[in-house]
């Protein structure tokens, strides 16, 4: 083999090239014979922005911006400009967590609407009372969850503290409004944060406005060319509003049923048996459906105990999962939804954060005697929320606490299914996504029993349980 054959694999260094150069290089390898190295050689940074401002703007080739790749850091904006921040699939994001942190009072955002407003006392006073209430239920929660949860022999201070500290704001964190400030750690492609860019300027909020021309410039520094035509898009906000206005004729309403399966394809798991056999035979993907029709029970349960049975504790299904698909209609505590969306391989179509659909009480919050100034603190952030709606429902969605309820409707694949449920199952996740995936596993394993029964959940959970040992109310 020539030596110039010979296989090389490394990186491109960031701190010499640029990242628009970086996708330039990897660009060129379709039409050039050259190695990485030298075509990043001839490349300069006024020869990058040429070829982006030609080949990437001017004709559409959009998945070259794909090669450059951001790290942003947002930090001091609110969890409800999160949502927005959060919203883009082909993105990783770490987050300052409720569970793990404590707030401090006055870490709250006031918008720039309110400011100067009627409403801005209205807004200002909620969000110190639910704060206060944060600070004052910690102490009485944390005595509660020491007396269950004695030190163990040998542990720590530092990892006896941890261990109670999570207990104890698992709860508290109901009180906390969306207004409350967090910082997010935010990886993403170019064409990507172009997009999400756009999304942050045509939104209502001006907070998250400015936040989409805070990024716009600060990433700029770094792909000056990929994202300068990022800009408000009309068509967004005039479709939300259009939507907006028909959906009055519905109404609203409550529900006791807090996740319900809406849709499904009864045929589903013979879909994925003949899609795994598929892809290792020669023949029409009808062809293997109708063959897998014509097995016995026995057959298929062979055919499943391959395709799933050597999975490993951290293995990942097979694709083939994906060909089942599920839509959930779900209402969850906003504290929940905030961990939901994380999973941005499903489809998640969330309504608009409202006090509406009432709240939830953690159980521990009662048994440590706080409940009475619990839910003076939640009833005021309704009132409070009611008030501010009539004037801006946008911004009145700050105040509301994690602890009110809201609804989501999620299409997911099995794989996902999978990874979700196994992942949100397990004892140290938050109970309230335990509750949630544990009756997701549950209404999945009604329609299709042959493939949910491989999901590696922990032996003899059950969200009923979960909902009757965390909540006094849901």
């Amino acid at each position: 083999m020539a030596e110039n054959l010979q296989r090389q694999i490394y990186l491109l260094d960031p701190g010499r090239l640029s990242q628009e150069t970086i996708a330039v290089t990897f660009a060129k390898t379709s039409r050039s014979p050259l190695s990485f190295r030298e075509i990043a050689e001839g490349l300069t940074d006024e020869k990058s922005a040429e070829f982006h401002e030609k080949w990437v703007v001017g004709y559409g080739h959009a998945s070259v911006a794909e090669h450059a790749v951001l790290h942003i850091a947002f930090e001091n904006v609110s969890r409800l400009a999160i949502e927005c921040i959060e919203s883009n699939r082909l993105a990783s994001y770490t987050e300052k967590s409720t569970r793990y942190q404590k707030w401090a009072p006055g870490e709250y955002y006031v918008p720039q609407e309110v400011l100067g407003e009627v409403y801005e006392a209205t807004y200002c006073q909620c969000c110190d009372h639910l704060f206060q209430a944060y600070q004052n239920s910690i102490e009485p929660v944390r005595e509660k969850v020491c007396e269950r949860h004695p030190r163990r022999e040998g542990e720590s201070d530092v990892g006896w503290d941890n261990h109670i500290r999570s207990k104890c704001v698992d709860a508290c964190r109901f009180l906390l409004p969306s207004a409350a400030l967090a910082n997010v750690g935010m990886t993403v492609n170019a064409r990507a944060l172009e997009w999400a860019i756009c999304k942050m300027l045509t939104h209502p909020l001006t907070e998250v406005r400015e936040i989409g021309l805070t990024v716009k410039e600060v990433a700029q520094r770094e792909v000056p060319t990929l994202i300068k035509y990022a800009d408000r898009v009309p068509y967004l906000s005039m479709t939300e509003d259009g939507l907006a206005v028909f959906a009055d004729a519905l109404g609203a309403e409550g529900s006791d049923e807090t996740l319900r399966l809406v849709a499904y394809d009864p045929d589903a798991e013979l879909r994925v048996i003949a899609a795994a056999l598929y892809a290792h035979a020669g023949c029409s993907f009808e062809t293997a459906l109708s063959h897998v029709r014509t097995l016995r029970e026995q057959q298929r349960l062979k055919l499943v105990e391959t395709l799933l049975g050597k999975l490993g504790r951290y293995d990942v299904p097979l694709r083939d999962l994906e060909h089942a698909v599920y839509t959930f209609d779900a209402q969850v505590d906003q504290g929940a939804y905030f961990e939901l969306k994380r999973h941005r391989m499903m489809t998640q179509t969330p309504q608009r954060l409202t006090a509406d659909l009432g709240y939830a009480v953690p159980r521990l919050i009662a048994e440590a005697g706080y409940e009475e100034a619990y839910r003076t603190a939640m009833d005021a952030a309704e009132e409070a929320y009611h008030t501010l709606a009539k004037w801006n429902p946008h911004v009145a969605a700050y105040v509301v606490p994690n602890g009110f309820n809201r609804r989501v409707l999620m299409t997911l694949n099995l794989r996902e299914v999978f990874h979700l449920c196994e992942l949100r199952s397990q004892p140290n996740a938050h109970f309230s996504m335990r509750r949630l995936v544990l009756r997701m596993a549950e209404i999945i394993r009604e329609v299709h029993p042959v493939l949910t029964a491989f999901m590696r959940l922990p032996e003899g959970a059950n969200w009923r349980e979960v909902e009757e040992e965390h909540f006094a109310q849901v």
